[in-house]
C-alpha cells in the first residue's frame, strides 16, 4: 500500500497536490457548515452558494453595495454570503437594523479580528480593534467627552464655540481663495476643502492651525487619501488568511501609510509631553494627557491611558476628522451645481434669515430648515458611506428567526435603506422636501432618522455631531457669499466611485459673488 501511494504522489503535478488540497478543504468546511449546530426554532441565514476558496466574491461586482441590495430583494433583510472562505452576514432594512443595532447592540457591538484591522493604529485602533469591553467603552466615553468639550467651549467671542471660530477662520480662507480661482476662470475645489477640513480637526486635537502651503501637514492630508484608496481596493488575507504570509504590493503599501501616518502622530503627541501644562489645557491632545496623569495619581488602572493610547486615540480622531465631511462637502457642491434651483432656495433662505451683515452661525440652524433638508438628503442620496466599518458578534444570538453564531463578521448596507422603496417614495429622487413637514417650516424627525450615514448604536461614529456642524457651518458660510456654477458645456459626473467613502468624478467648476466679502 506505501508503495502504491508513493507512486501515485510521484505521478502528480504540485498544481493537481493543490487543487486536490483545495477541493478537500471546501468539502470539509461545507459538511461543517450543513453539520453547524442551528438551536431548535431558529434557521440558519440564506443566501447564495459559495465556491470554493473565493466564496461569494464573483457575485460582488466592483460595487458592492448594489450587489448585496440585489441579494436582500432574494434572501431577506439577513442573509449570509462567504467572502474567500470567511461567512459574513449582511444586513439590511431598516427595522432589522435598528433591531440588530439598538435593540441588541451589546450582541452586535464587536470588530471582526481582519488582519488590515490590527495594521490601524499599532493594533491599538479605538475604532477598528477587536476590543468592544468596560475599557473599550471607557476610553471611547473619554474621548467623546474629549471631543464634545472642545467643539462646544467659549472662544474669544461670548456668541461663538472654539470649533465655531476654528470653522470661520476656514471659510474666510477659502472664500479669499476661491475668488482668486474665479479670475482664473475655474478651479477643483476639492483640492482646497480637503486642507480647510483637515486644519479644523488639527486645530481641535493639536492646538494649531497649518498655513495651506505647510509641507509637513500637506503630507498629513495626502495620507489619508492614499489611506482611503488603498483601503477602498480590499485586502483579499482578511478573508483567506493564508494569503498574508506571501508578498503583496499593495499591503505593503497599506503598511507604510499606517505606518508614516501614525508616526506623525506620535512626533506631536511627544511635543505635547514635553510642553505639557496642567494649567493651560491645550487641545484634545492635553486634555488626554491630563486624565492620564490624573488617573496615575489616583491609581485608578481601569481606565488607565497609557500614552500609547492616547497615541492611537489622537490617530482614530484625526483620520476620521478628514475625509468623510470633505466628502459631504464635495458631494453637497455637486448636487447644488447640478440642481441650481436648489442652490437658490437655500440662499434665498439665508438671505430672509441671516441678510448679509453677518456670518451665519451655529444658533441660526433651527430657522433654515430648507438648508437642513438639502443636507439630509445629500446623506441619503449619495449614500457616500455605503456600510459601516464591519461588525461582528460578542455571543450567539437570534435576528429575525436565524441564528447568529458569535464571532461572525457582520456588514451593515446602510446604502440599501436610503435607497429602499419601502422607505421612501421615489428613492434615486433627489429631493430636500421630503425630509420638511407640510407646512414647510420644520424637519420631519421622523423622516430625518430614517437617514443612515454614520451607523447606530454603540459603534456609531464618533465625530457625528462635529461632523454636522462642520458640513453645516462651511455649507452656509460658502452659500451666502457665492453662487457656484458648472463649467459651460461641461457635462458632471455624479457616478460614485466605490470606496471607504464613495467618491464622484473629480471636476472644475466655477463661482461668483453674490455680494463683497465680510470683512473678517
Amino acid at each position: 500500500m506505501a508503495n502504491f501511494i508513493s507512486g501515485f504522489i510521484g505521478k502528480v503535478s504540485g498544481t493537481q497536490m493543490l487543487v486536490a488540497s483545495v477541493v478537500f478543504a471546501f468539502v470539509f468546511l461545507l459538511i461543517k457548515s450543513f453539520r453547524q449546530n442551528i438551536p431548535k426554532g431558529t434557521k440558519k441565514p440564506p443566501g447564495p452558494m459559495p465556491l470554493p476558496v473565493i466564496g461569494n466574491l464573483l457575485q460582488l461586482s466592483k460595487n458592492p453595495h448594489l450587489s448585496l441590495t440585489k441579494m436582500s430583494e432574494t434572501y431577506g433583510d439577513v442573509l449570509q454570503i462567504h467572502i474567500g472562505t470567511k461567512p459574513v452576514l449582511v444586513l439590511s432594512g431598516l427595522e432589522t437594523i435598528r433591531q440588530a443595532l439598538l435593540k441588541q447592540g451589546d450582541v452586535f457591538s464587536g470588530r471582526p479580528d481582519l488582519f488590515t484591522f490590527r495594521l490601524v493604529g499599532d493594533g491599538q485602533s479605538m475604532t477598528f480593534g477587536s476590543d468592544s469591553g468596560e475599557v473599550w467603552r471607557a476610553h471611547r466615553r473619554l474621548a467623546q467627552n474629549a471631543l464634545k468639550t472642545f467643539a462646544t467651549s467659549s472662544s474669544t467671542s461670548a456668541s461663538a464655540s472654539l470649533l465655531e471660530e476654528h470653522i470661520d477662520k476656514e471659510c474666510s480662507y477659502l472664500l479669499k481663495k476661491f475668488q482668486q480661482l474665479i479670475e482664473k476662470g475655474e478651479f477643483d475645489p476639492y483640492r482646497y476643502v480637503v486642507v480647510s477640513v483637515a486644519n479644523i480637526i488639527c486645530a481641535m486635537c493639536f492646538g494649531k492651525r497649518y498655513d495651506h502651503d505647510d509641507q509637513e501637514f500637506l503630507k498629513l492630508v495626502n495620507l489619508t487619501d492614499e489611506f482611503g484608496a488603498a483601503a477602498a481596493s480590499g485586502n483579499p488575507a482578511d478573508f483567506i488568511p493564508i494569503l498574508q504570509y506571501f508578498p503583496n504590493r499593495s499591503m505593503k503599501n497599506f503598511i507604510d501609510i499606517n505606518k508614516r501616518f501614525l508616526s506623525f502622530i506620535q512626533n506631536i503627541v511627544q511635543e505635547h509631553y514635553r510642553t505639557y501644562d496642567k494649567n493651560f489645557i491645550r487641545d484634545i491632545t492635553d486634555s488626554l494627557i491630563q486624565h492620564s496623569q490624573e488617573k496615575k495619581a489616583n491609581d485608578n488602572s481601569g481606565v488607565q491611558l497609557s500614552a500609547q493610547k492616547i497615541v492611537s486615540i489622537v490617530n482614530d480622531l484625526v483620520g476620521a476628522g478628514f475625509d468623510t465631511i470633505t466628502t459631504a462637502l464635495s458631494w453637497s457642491l455637486m448636487y447644488l451645481i447640478a440642481h441650481p434651483e436648489i442652490q437658490e432656495k437655500i440662499q434665498s433662505e439665508l438671505d430672509r434669515v441671516i441678510g448679509r451683515e453677518r456670518k451665519p452661525r451655529l444658533s441660526d440652524r433651527a430657522q433654515l430648515p430648507y438648508t437642513e433638508a438639502f443636507t439630509l438628503e445629500m446623506f441619503r442620496h449619495s449614500s457616500y458611506l455605503p456600510f459601516t466599518i464591519p461588525h461582528c458578534t460578542t455571543e450567539d444570538t437570534v435576528l429575525n428567526g436565524y441564528f447568529i453564531p458569535k464571532g461572525i463578521c457582520v456588514m451593515i448596507n446602510q446604502w440599501q435603506v436610503n435607497h429602499d422603496p419601502e422607505v421612501w417614495k421615489d428613492p434615486f429622487h433627489f429631493s430636500p422636501e421630503r425630509f420638511l413637514n407640510e407646512d414647510g417650516t420644520t424637519i420631519n424627525k421622523i423622516e430625518m432618522e430614517k437617514v443612515l450615514i454614520f451607523g447606530l448604536g454603540k459603534r456609531r461614529c464618533l465625530g457625528e455631531a462635529i461632523g454636522r456642524i462642520e458640513v453645516f457651518l462651511f455649507l452656509t458660510t460658502l452659500l451666502q457669499q457665492m453662487e457656484f456654477f458648472k463649467l459651460e458645456g461641461e457635462k458632471l459626473d455624479m457616478s460614485p466611485k466605490y470606496g471607504l467613502t464613495m467618491k464622484h468624478e473629480r471636476c472644475h467648476v466655477t463661482a461668483k459673488l453674490r455680494f463683497p466679502l465680510m470683512a473678517e
